[in-house]
């Protein structure tokens, strides 16, 4: 079984259509069951791995002027620290549609089922 944590904001937000359909699209396609615990929204800035990566990044990147996409991905890149935490960045020239819409039809074919604990 696969888990995923989501804080519940924006695109990972536990009513998004689109985002219900792309998991179950996933699962499909994995074979495999995927678990989503929704946190409350704010909670992901307490994520350890966030916490740890971002605060470095935006260290390395204090006082630089971030003009463009490729110096924000050199200077994402560029991280590191001496208890060896490096960083991998690119830029995504995927092109993604705008504004999809998930029927009623499509979003009662998702098989999603409730926890008993905070299930609402």
């Amino acid at each position: 079984m696969g888990e995923q944590t989501a804080d519940c904001g924006g695109s990972n937000g536990a009513r998004v259509r689109l985002r219900k359909l792309q998991l179950q699209n996933l699962a499909n396609e994995l074979g495999i069951a995927i678990t989503v615990a929704h946190l409350p929204p704010g909670t992901s800035k307490w994520n350890r791995i966030e916490h740890r990566l971002f605060a470095f990044i935006t260290q390395n990147w204090r006082g630089k002027r971030l003009i463009s996409h490729q110096v924000i991905v050199q200077l994402i890149s560029a991280t590191a620290t001496k208890t060896g935490l490096s960083v991998a960045c690119r830029i995504d020239d995927n092109l993604y549609p705008k504004a999809v819409t998930v029927s009623d039809e499509e979003l009662d074919a998702i098989n999603l089922t409730c926890d008993r604990f905070h299930g609402e």
